[in-house]
């Protein structure tokens, strides 16, 4: 066959491959139109039944601003440093700064008291609730929905259950965030478990281990890194839940913060929430450390 003939043969199959290409194209592009209406018609939706208004998000916009604006302190450059009994200063703004210390080191203990109970009852469920090491398929299933069951009730449910329970006080606080670290961290860990290689858990079983001790000896040290970093990553968020559920009495600064919007003491709620801040980024600044530390400690041991 010549050259050309051979050039002539060739050339419908590739019209007819970029007839197929640009069919198809067309094809995802009618299917991703098609979804993008879905998708804003079914956000309609959800902000129509949700009672969602724009007109009623625009109208409480410069609300927003207001109530900023009060809860800002009225500092004066003259009387900035001056002492807490003069007005404008930051010693009058955070007049009531150890009593709010020491609240917040209480939420601090919370969160990683709530933090530690949690991510050891998460490591223990964790094993069954994999699905390579899983005893059997209903002991998978049934601490898989367990595991959900606890991290689907939010902090502050668990919390008004305890302080009925308990009363008024951290210890309500610490259970809440633990029972739902428990449930949340189970499923990290698990599915870190789930990405572990199986050839030494192979060889611990072959010899003649337990079913626990190949979970310990063949799986743990390959997960150790990944649960270390997702423990000190969930006492991050803990700090945050720590402050929160003290609205409902459950201890920590939240309960000081809840006094103070519901007394309207503006100056208070921004001194408070800026220490809560301060303290949340110092934290999340010494976990990072902490955590690339220790992983590359285990790295190298490994």
């Amino acid at each position: 066959m010549s050259e050309g003939a051979a050039y002539a043969t060739g050339l419908p199959a590739v019209i007819r491959g970029e007839e197929a290409f640009l069919a198809a194209r067309r094809e995802r592009r009618v299917q991703a139109l098609l979804g993008l209406v879905v998708l804003i018609a079914c956000l309609a939706t959800a902000g129509w039944v949700s009672e969602v208004h724009p007109a009623t998000l625009w109208a409480g916009l410069p609300r927003i601003g207001e109530y900023f604006a009060r809860i800002l302190p009225d500092l004066r450059w003259d009387a900035l440093l001056a002492n807490a009994e003069t007005e404008g200063s930051l010693a009058f703004w955070m007049y009531r700064l150890p009593e709010w210390a020491w609240l917040i080191l209480e939420t601090a203990n919370m969160a990683a008291l709530a933090t530690l109970m949690g991510s050891v009852f998460a490591l223990v469920f964790a094993f069954p609730a994999a699905r390579n090491v899983a005893p059997s398929g209903l002991v998978y299933h049934a601490t898989r929905r367990f595991l959900e069951a606890l991290r689907t009730v939010p902090e502050i449910v668990y919390a008004l259950i305890f302080v009925w329970a308990f009363g008024i006080g951290p210890l309500a606080g610490i259970l809440a965030i633990a029972l739902h670290s428990a449930g949340a961290n189970g499923k990290l860990f698990a599915e870190a478990i789930e990405n572990a290689d199986l050839r030494p858990w192979e060889a611990v079983r072959a010899a003649g281990g337990s079913w626990a001790m190949g979970c310990r000896y063949a799986i743990l040290p390959q997960v150790l890194p990944n649960i270390l970093s997702y423990v000190l990553l969930r006492f991050e968020v803990n700090i945050r839940s720590a402050s929160v559920i003290g609205f409902v009495g459950a201890g920590g600064v939240g309960e000081e913060l809840y006094k103070v919007i519901s007394f309207n003491y503006y100056e208070e709620i921004s001194a408070i929430v800026l220490l809560i801040i301060l303290t949340v980024s110092c934290v999340d600044l010494l976990s990072e450390r902490l955590r690339h530390a220790a992983i590359g400690r285990l790295e190298a041991a490994r």
